[in-house]
């Protein structure tokens, strides 16, 4: 047992802080060298060590990884970016607009790469107007987060969250649907809050006009041959249920078929695939069910209360709230998931899915999507400051997160949320 925390301990601080100075190791590597260790030390053996990846989730990122090059490709999240600025005539209405089409963008596809596409156009965009595009890139990344609490395909922690619960799509949806809709409009509320006398348009524009990074071409061709298999895998994933489909193998056979209709080479398709990330689920499952093994996890979250009750789902939220600034979003999740599997009906599962994915809006390294967003700014001349972020990120995820355990409270009380 203590062997495995250290190397718990030693993984998560590598994930943590994957910058420590002198130190040679990344998110990734923190992840694979756990892993490693856990069985050097005979936490588990290696069939265990195997046994304990759960391949539904990586075939689920996988099948909608591919989808998603093959879209990217296609030019189609810079047609839905363009859109999206061109409807809004005014600095008020293109906010609402980055903050509605992020958010429903992000609830069908994974939530990292839309912020990683829209970026660009939102800058050219305030750019354009000569708006300040600092709250339109704020409002942008916490509505990606926002956006993708709603389905199973959101984001990584929900496709873990929904593949060991076992519930459905559509259900997953219905019990968190609501959440993504009222916190969208929160979020708009408090961003015109802080910024609406800034909203204003200026003589000069902000950042270097030069280093705007060119969004991707529209190829109408191949996106009229693979935007069906999008349209098409919505609808699967919402009846995979009635119809007896794998959510899984739903994903990958959009992503097979889209690869295919796209016209490119399939290996470039294959190559842009995130392997990394796969690689960092492989391993943090390997890292979670050594400590697991080892009896360590047990006393961790003693304190937590574990009843599919109101008081349960606060508990959920106020742990990830805390949690998710310290070792991210996902890696708390994984840590959860074997806890959750013996709480029966689905309450926790959808507190977990919504507390660690709002959590993610508190600080700027709160969340992946964040701190994309403000990469992409600073190439481009633009300061995301961690304070300012904060300062709205706070009000955010306290609104948010309230809002959350309200409604699902109420989906107890009526008997919807079991």
């Amino acid at each position: 047992m203590i062997l495995a925390g250290i190397i718990l301990g030693l993984t998560l601080i590598g994930i943590a802080f994957p910058r420590l100075p002198k130190i040679n190791i990344d998110r990734p590597a923190a992840a694979m060298a756990g892993a490693v260790l856990m069985v050097l030390v005979g936490a588990l053996t290696f069939r265990q060590a195997v046994a304990a990846i759960n391949f539904d989730t990586i075939a689920l990122l996988l099948g909608m990884m591919l989808l998603v090059v093959v879209l990217q490709r296609a030019g189609l999240f810079t047609l839905m970016a363009q859109r999206a600025v061109t409807l809004a005539n005014s600095p008020g209405k293109l906010l609402m607009s980055v903050v509605i089409v992020t958010a429903v963008a992000s609830a069908f596809l994974v939530n990292d790469v839309v912020v990683l596409l829209f970026t660009p156009v939102v800058i050219q965009a305030c750019r354009m107007q000569r708006l300040n595009p600092v709250p339109y890139l704020i409002g942008e990344a916490m509505a990606s987060n926002i956006g993708s609490t709603a389905t199973i395909v959101g984001n990584p922690q929900n496709a873990l969250i929904g593949i060991a619960s076992g519930i459905s799509f559509a259900r997953f949806f219905a019990y968190l649907a609501p959440v993504a809709v009222v916190s969208t409009a929160l979020l708009f509320i408090v961003l015109w809050a802080f910024y609406r006398k800034g909203l204003r348009r200026t003589g000069n524009t902000v950042g270097s006009p030069a280093t705007v990074a060119p969004a991707t071409p529209v190829n109408r061709g191949m996106l009229l041959r693979t935007a069906p298999v999008l349209a098409g895998v919505v609808v699967a994933l919402f009846v995979s249920s009635l119809a007896g489909f794998s959510i899984p193998m739903v994903a990958l056979t959009a992503g097979a078929a889209a690869m295919l209709l796209s016209g490119v080479k399939p290996s470039e398709i294959i190559r842009d695939v995130d392997w990394v990330l796969l690689l960092f689920f492989a391993g943090l499952f390997i890292v979670v069910e050594g400590a697991h093994q080892s009896g360590l996890l047990a006393p961790v979250f003693d304190r937590v209360d574990l009843r599919a009750t109101a008081g349960g789902i606060a508990s959920i939220h106020a742990v990830s709230a805390v949690a998710s600034q310290i070792v991210s979003n996902v890696p708390l999740t994984v840590l959860l998931l074997p806890l959750l599997e013996r709480v029966p009906g689905d309450a926790l599962w959808i507190a977990l899915a919504a507390g660690a994915t709002l959590a993610g809006n508190a600080t700027l390294i709160g969340a992946v999507a964040n701190i994309i967003v403000a990469e992409q700014a600073s190439r481009q001349g633009i300061d995301l400051r961690f304070g300012e972020f904060l300062r709205v990120g706070v009000v955010v995820t306290a609104l948010t997160m309230a809002a959350s355990v309200g409604i699902f409270s109420l989906e107890m009380a009526t008997g919807f949320l079991r």
